[in-house]
């Protein structure tokens, strides 16, 4: 990314605040005990643009030793492979395929996306499929540039759900899955949204480089698929599923919560302490407590169509 320059429409944009490396690193270390690798040297910019995208710049995604780290800390007892099974995109996306359409997801994880599309024939791409025992699909150990290459017109749907707010080019990585279109083809695109509970929580490293490098809105999606001469059928807000209420209780139970045009980070030991208060609070409520029906949406999807 660019700094002060939309990665999505390249329309210059509005500087929020800056962040200290060092900031990120300590947090990083002290609420997940990993170190965020790669980690810039100078201050990082968190940017808003016009179109509502905001994003971190200059900004890396983290790397196989950070993500082999942080998931090794995360998946005690399979936790987070088991709410990855259960994602608020999954249902909504399903309803648009349709028996023996080809379908592409990129980021698939386990491939549990298929276990929701039976009669598709499913092709899962990522760069750690070896990680995991099992497969729900066909997943594979392939770039998506890679298989872009060789998979162009292929797909009657391209799927990413929770991925691209991890990239550092988002717009490359939504045209590379366009190229893997049929004509008429779906595009359908996942991401937390903004702002919700995962912004109101101050300090929280976990929406922070090097894992995540943009937040979403509806602003932000139609601009995404305006840029890439889609036509947008439709942006949905979505609330968090049950398997995953520990971030709804936190930004709900933080004692001191963050403005939603910011700033989301800062060395004050008031916003640390509403940092610890809010996880002991948030992981006593959703042990004890169902997740509200009414709960505020935490993320967003696009689907759009290619002509």
């Amino acid at each position: 990314m660019t700094p002060g320059v939309c990665p999505i429409t390249a329309a210059p944009a509005e500087l929020v605040q800056e962040v200290s490396p060092a900031l990120l690193r300590g947090l990083w270390r002290r609420v997940f005990g990993v170190a965020p690798t790669p980690s810039p040297a100078g201050r990082i910019g968190l940017y808003r643009a016009p179109c509502g995208l905001v994003f971190f710049a200059p900004a890396e995604a983290g790397d196989g030793a950070f993500y082999d780290a942080l998931y090794r800390r995360l998946d005690a007892g399979g936790r987070v492979r088991a709410a990855g099974r259960d994602r608020a995109e999954y249902p909504h996306a399903a309803a648009r395929i349709r028996p023996r359409d080809a379908v592409l997801e990129v980021g698939a994880g386990a491939g549990a996306f298929a276990r929701h599309i039976p009669a598709a024939r499913y092709v899962g791409l990522d760069p750690n499929a070896g990680a995991y025992a099992e497969h729900d699909g066909e997943v594979r150990a392939e770039s998506l540039d890679v298989h872009a290459t060789t998979h162009e017109g292929t797909y009657d749907a391209a799927c990413a759900f929770q991925v691209i707010e991890h990239v550092a080019e988002p717009r490359a990585m939504a045209a590379a899955m366009v190229r893997c279109l049929k004509p008429g083809g779906l595009l359908m695109l996942g991401a937390p949204i903004w702002p919700s509970a995962m912004t109101a929580i101050p300090n929280f490293v976990f929406n922070a480089p090097p894992h995540h490098l943009s937040w979403w809105n509806e602003g932000a999606m139609r601009a995404l698929a305006d840029s890439l001469g889609l036509v947008v059928e439709e942006v949905r807000p979505l609330a968090p599923v049950a398997a995953q209420p520990l971030i709804h209780w936190m930004g709900r139970l933080a004692p001191l919560k963050t403005r939603p045009e910011g700033p989301w980070f800062a060395a004050r030991r008031s916003w640390y302490v509403a940092l610890a208060v809010s996880f002991l609070l948030g992981r006593v409520a959703a042990a004890l407590l169902p997740l509200p029906r009414n709960a505020p949406p935490m993320f967003v999807l696009l689907v759009a169509r290619k002509p």
